[in-house]
């Protein structure tokens, strides 16, 4: 699933809380990239082909946010799409409660707060 991953420092923009319209954006290339700061976006211009090779095959757990290696995961398809998972299997199940949310969040079409500003998540019980 996609979901936007600053190419500096590989955090999750989503798991940080910062909204697609705060969210500082560049195009290198042709494609357009999201960053979590300024700062990140000059080190990215210093050198991005190395920031992308660093964050390359990197993916976002939809429940608890972590950004994991793609061959660190456990997948589950969904709607015909592949959904990366961190390995907790609490994760998967609090998924199956409400998908659509999670599929949601994870594409920036929610209003979450980021982990420090909501109790969300597969910890938050």
């Amino acid at each position: 699933m996609e979901t936007p991953i600053c190419p500096v420092c590989g955090c999750s923009l989503v798991r940080l809380g910062i909204p697609k319209k705060k969210a500082v954006q560049h195009n290198y290339a042709g494609k357009q990239y999201w960053f979590c700061c300024k700062g990140c976006l000059e080190l990215f211009i210093i050198n991005p082909e190395a920031c992308l090779a660093e964050t390359a095959g990197l993916t976002v757990c939809p429940v608890c946010l972590t950004e994991k290696p793609v061959d660190a995961t456990v997948t589950m398809d969904f709607n015909g799409k592949t959904v990366g998972f961190c390995r907790c299997p609490h994760c998967r199940d609090v998924f199956n409660k409400d998908p659509h949310y999670f599929i949601a969040r994870l594409a920036w079409q929610t209003n979450y707060a980021g982990v420090f500003g909501e109790n969300m998540g597969c910890c938050s019980k």
